[in-house]
């Protein structure tokens, strides 16, 4: 059987890492890392989302602001906003919670987001900067750069002489996953829905990170024995045994089959999910110290 990966676990030393990087900040520099969150209208999972981000930063001892504009907003309103947060040298992380309400327009917003400050690591500026291989002064984005540390504390930091597939392609993971991979000196397959012989494909891979959002789509037989699997997918899908009208979570990959092949694996919940938060609390206290020209920790 696999070697199941606790996310949690490894979320939660993220965390510890980066209150120690927040403390020793403050001591040598006298700089407070600020996170400021800016949430528009009333979505009930956003603002869910928004007031974990604000509890996880308090307890990282960060500056932590949140910004909550009405679902009527302009977009001109938004961008002043966001030119103010860029202005202000206490603010070293802004994250605009996607997605925005209709008919604002998210991506002139978040490409108005200094990049150094882009802790989402959602602007061009910051997926260029990864496309050259340059971690140093960019950003990474969250979710992807969560998988990473799974894969790095499996493998190591050296991925010389494995093949890894990513299946997705999307800007938001699908890339710079392939990107991280590919820095990391794996040998990187892109994979996606017009990928022929896509099981084959996938039995090739040392590491094998699922990201299409296809409930249980991954099987047993698509996975080479021995290998490291990341599931990125959240899927809601119906469970009539919990009762009428139940459902539950799972991911891209069929856990309990898979599981009895791979080496480790990811679950779903409790995997990639939790670290999500922990990594953009990481890219917040990175952006702090460079900002302070300190040399940031490694995670």
């Amino acid at each position: 059987m696999a070697t199941v990966i606790d996310g949690k676990n490894v979320a939660a030393s993220v965390i510890q890492t980066v209150k120690s990087a927040t403390t020793a900040l403050e001591k040598s520099r006298g700089v407070t890392a600020g996170l400021a969150v800016v949430i528009v209208g009333d979505d009930p999972a956003s603002h869910a989302y928004v007031g974990s981000k604000g509890r996880m930063a308090k307890e990282c001892g960060f500056k932590s602001v949140q910004h909550t504009l009405p679902a009527e907003t302009r977009q001109e309103e938004l961008a002043a906003l966001v030119a103010t947060l860029n202005a202000d040298p206490s603010i070293h992380g802004i994250l605009v919670q996607l997605p925005l309400p209709k008919p604002l327009d998210s991506e002139p917003i978040i490409q108005s987001i200094l990049p150094e400050k882009d802790v989402d690591g959602l602007s061009i500026a910051n997926a260029g900067k990864l496309a050259i291989g340059d971690l140093k002064t960019g950003l990474v984005s969250c979710t992807p750069a969560g998988a990473m540390v799974f894969v790095r504390r499996t493998h190591g930091e050296d991925l010389s002489g494995l093949n890894a597939v990513v299946i997705g392609r999307s800007n938001l993971f699908g890339k710079p996953m392939a990107q991280l991979l590919l820095n990391a000196n794996a040998t990187v397959t892109i994979a996606h829905s017009r990928t022929k012989n896509l099981s084959e494909v996938c039995r090739n891979a040392d590491i094998l990170v699922a990201a299409v959002g296809r409930p249980e789509m991954v099987r047993a037989d698509w996975v080479k024995p021995g290998a490291t699997v990341i599931d990125v997918g959240i899927n809601r899908v119906a469970a009539p045994e919990r009762g009428e009208g139940k459902t539950r979570l799972v991911g891209d990959v069929a856990f309990e089959e898979v599981s009895a092949v791979a080496g480790t694996i990811t679950p779903v919940p409790g995997g990639v999910g939790p670290m999500t938060i922990a990594m953009l609390m990481a890219n917040t206290v990175i952006a702090a110290h460079r900002a302070a020209e300190q040399t940031p920790p490694q995670f």
